[in-house]
């Protein structure tokens, strides 16, 4: 479970997308979390709570500037 997260941070997910990889990129921080993953570019949008709940932890933190 991770606590603080923002805009363009690579997370994480506990489980696996059906593509195979479990990186995602977070596209937009709200109410609602809107992920994107890493490998195939699906999006998917998650309860902020949802969200907290199956990110596992940051790969890479968001860059300042972008």
């Amino acid at each position: 479970m991770i606590e603080s997260f923002s805009l363009n941070d690579t997370v994480m997910m506990k489980k696996p997308h059906a593509c195979g990889t479990n990186e995602w990129r977070i596209v937009r921080v709200g109410a609602d979390v809107k992920i994107k993953c890493l490998h195939c570019g699906r999006l998917v949008m998650l309860d902020r709570q949802d969200f907290v709940r199956a990110a596992k932890k940051i790969i890479s933190p968001a860059k300042d500037g972008i």
